[in-house]
């Protein structure tokens, strides 16, 4: 469930979202990657590899070395496999003789090592969420021979509520309790399946949300002028900047003298962001403080909520919470980054897991003996 903030389930009472995680295992949060976006978190899950090792770096970015753009609007672009680096999950998978199945996460509509899981959907953002449900519990109701052995299933809320109205109000409330209810008719559909005693299911997020406002708004380009900069990639509240030669000491100087934003040369951002060496990454990272908006060439939107923020910020926290055979009972623990989701599904399924920045040992505590 996208922007699916950590403190959600206690915010607004969602009855069945609890009842799952007591049931089964919960982490107190998930941390996402940075930038906590969805695009590069979504492959980070999907990967078990940070954005700076993936490629996925921002949801729109620049490739200087192809000479050519990624963006989330742009189809031919995203279903592009040559972008999309590291190994996912089901890639994994299928090489591994087990049959994947997506119904809409980033990277699996394009080829990549030329391949994509057996079962997937081109995205459509108006599909109704029931006859998402109705699609997997058909992919689990196939033949053994035909049947998936790992489905990954999309919701794109509370993400968009959340940005409309802020993470703390009625609308996004009201937001929740409809997804609170989709998931108890997921869990009853696949409770009648006969395989249901055999399927572990894990529910988690890339990303939480934090609340913003207009009047905490920075714009860069008026900041920079427009001869110092050749182009902005990224969106509230992150942006990397390809810098006209000879300027990029001028830069720097202005947004180290700007306040509630921070601002890296490539390769100096903070160690704990794993964002330092990737092409896409260009000449200078700048992202918000917690609370703040940035924006290059736009006045500010009327959104009371965004994410991108340093991941460390408990605001950018997603969910997790996991059950079936494999899980333990009644067990809670404390949060992990998202690099561990690759390597947990991996366990599950008993394949050989790729190279990742993830380590499998940091969550078996999740795992019956």
């Amino acid at each position: 469930m996208d922007g699916f903030r950590w403190d959600y389930p206690e915010i607004y009472g969602l009855e069945h979202i609890q009842a799952f995680g007591e049931r089964g295992v919960r982490a107190k949060s998930l941390q996402p990657a940075f930038p906590s976006k969805t695009f590069p978190n979504h492959y980070t899950l999907a990967t078990g590899l940070y954005p700076d090792h993936h490629g996925i770096v921002m949801n729109s970015f620049f490739d200087p070395v192809e000479n050519r753009a990624y963006r989330i609007s742009d189809r031919s672009a995203v279903m592009d496999g040559s972008f999309y680096q590291g190994e996912p999950i089901w890639v994994t998978a299928e090489k591994q003789g087990v049959r994947t199945a997506s119904f809409y996460w980033v990277g699996s509509e394009a080829a990549i090592q030329g391949i994509q899981p057996a079962f997937w959907k081109e995205y459509d953002h108006h599909f109704p969420y029931g006859q998402r449900i109705d699609t997997v519990i058909h992919w689990f109701s196939l033949p053994q021979a035909k049947r998936p052995g790992l489905v990954m299933l999309y919701f794109d809320e509370p993400d968009g509520i959340g940005h409309k109205y802020g993470p703390e109000h009625p609308e996004t409330g009201k937001t929740l309790l409809e997804m609170d209810s989709l998931f108890a008719v997921l869990l009853q559909k696949l409770a009648a399946l006969p395989l249901h005693d055999s399927l572990n299911i894990i529910l988690l997020s890339d990303h939480g949300m934090g609340s913003i406002a207009p009047e905490r708004s920075i714009f860069l380009d008026s900041l920079l002028p427009a001869h110092w900069v050749l182009q902005a990639q990224g969106g509230n509240p992150v942006y990397n900047l390809q810098v006209a030669q000879g300027f990029i000491d001028s830069v720097m100087w202005v947004l180290g003298n700007t306040p509630n934003l921070k601002a890296w040369k490539k390769g100096e951002a903070p160690e704990h962001l794993h964002y330092r060496s990737h092409p896409r990454l260009l000449d200078v990272t700048v992202v918000a403080d917690s609370a703040w908006s940035i924006y290059w060439g736009s006045k500010a939107y009327s959104s009371r909520g965004t994410h991108g923020f340093d991941p460390t910020h408990k605001d950018m926290h997603a969910i997790f919470m996991a059950a079936g055979p494999s899980f333990k009972e009644g067990y809670e623990r404390g949060a992990f980054e998202n690099v561990e989701i690759y390597g947990i599904v991996a366990y599950l399924l008993g394949i050989e897991a790729a190279k990742t920045d993830g380590k499998i040992e940091k969550v078996l505590d999740l795992f019956r003996d």
